[in-house]
């Protein structure tokens, strides 16, 4: 007890003199050139905020741009010809204290001061399907309760100053969701851009050869999200693999590889050393849009992946073996997911498997249900979000 109640000391005296630095810091000039990207909270280069990275390194040439980057993942961040900076570090809190835009996907620390003459562009990471914010009537992550986990929420979003939605059904969610009274920019994901401009052969077979997959096979996408009440600690989450890997293999494992992809807050590492080369553990893997584009089939539940992932016009299958437990009890969704979801709903390895032959025999039919999901939520992205999104900030 004595040991807990130095560190929450120790990490008070933390924040006190990080908020202090960047007090100190706003007092020098903005730098009108200078934009500062982060990406779930400094550990990868991915997502939205690599997107309009992309495209500023692209058409804004005379900017200063510069990654976050947490000091445990910093040799993520060596892999890439980028610029970056600790995140949390005396040179941080200058940079930030002085940047003109912050682009960011998640939420940032509670004590961070935003200068009132940054710009904070927050992409956010998904369509929502599960309950987001204040929408979550009982919050069951580690470290809060709903009424604390709601006002820092809200809290966190009255700093952004734009929120980039990728259609009109988040728009509206998000303004509920995070009481946010901001300016939204309605323009489709920026991250999806690649899903338009890089869907060819050559790119795909550039894939598997860096991926170590045959060209022949065929290649399924395994992505699941994580529960909110099975965790190690505040951000650490456990996952309890239900999908029979083992079945998989014996019966796909001629003409298929299995793509593992956790999400960035599951911390299991699960065994699959009796596995051989069927299944490829990609959760560290930087930017899960490679893996979309070399994908076959996408196998998920109640994660965002799927709203993504339509751009591709592919099946889709849902492994939603806990359902009602997590539609009724842990998150609650905002739509008919059993009515409304692009692929069938199944509970089983082999309701599953049987599936993916039907799909291999039969080839994919993009059926009305999948053309209504795709016309709701896909419209907006032609692969020119991330000019979009710019455009209106630098001209605003």
């Amino acid at each position: 007890m004595k040991k807990v109640v130095n560190k929450i000391k120790m990490n008070n005296v933390v924040t006190r003199m990080l908020r202090l630095g960047m007090r100190f810091f706003s007092i020098f000039p903005t730098n009108s050139r200078l934009i500062i990207f982060e990406s779930f909270h400094g550990k990868q280069f991915s997502d939205n905020p690599r997107a309009i990275y992309e495209y500023l390194s692209r058409e804004y040439k005379d900017y200063t741009l510069i990654w976050a980057a947490d000091r445990r993942y910093i040799n993520k961040f060596k892999n890439y010809d980028i610029r970056f900076v600790k995140r949390l570090s005396l040179r941080w809190l200058y940079l930030m204290s002085r940047a003109k835009i912050w682009v960011v996907n998640s939420r940032m620390p509670l004590w961070m001061i935003k200068p009132s003459r940054t710009i904070y562009l927050q992409t956010w990471h998904g369509t929502p399907l599960k309950k987001l914010g204040v929408d979550i009537e009982n919050v069951q992550m580690p470290g809060t309760d709903t009424e604390r986990y709601r006002r820092n929420f809200v809290y966190e979003a009255s700093k952004w100053d734009y929120l980039v939605s990728p259609n009109l059904y988040s728009t509206k969610i998000f303004k509920n969701a995070f009481k946010y009274e901001g300016r939204i920019i309605e323009t489709g994901y920026p991250r999806n851009d690649y899903l338009y401009t890089n869907n060819n052969s050559e790119e795909i077979f550039y894939l598997k050869e860096k991926l170590g997959i045959p060209i022949e096979k065929r290649v399924i996408l395994y992505a699941p999200t994580w529960r909110d009440d099975q965790f190690y600690e505040k951000g650490r989450y456990k996952f309890n693999l239900q999908l029979d890997l083992s079945k998989m293999k014996k019966e796909l494992g001629e003409n298929y590889v299995i793509l593992l992809r956790m999400h960035y807050l599951v911390a299991e590492n699960i065994d699959l050393s009796d596995l051989g080369d069927f299944v490829l553990d990609v959760s560290s893997y930087e930017d899960i849009r490679e893996l979309y584009l070399v994908s076959d089939i996408l196998i998920t539940d109640y994660s965002s992946v799927f709203f993504d992932y339509a751009n591709l016009k592919r099946p889709m299958i849902f492994f939603t073996y806990d359902l009602d437990d997590y539609r009724d009890r842990l998150r609650g969704f905002y739509f008919d997911f059993e009515k409304e979801a692009p692929g069938p709903l199944l509970n089983t390895t082999s309701s599953i498997v049987k599936e993916i032959i039907k799909i291999e025999n039969n080839g994919h039919q993009f059926s009305e249900k999948e053309k209504s999901f795709y016309s709701r939520f896909c419209k907006l992205e032609q692969g020119i979000s991330s000019k979009r999104v710019m455009d209106f900030l630098l001209r605003d």
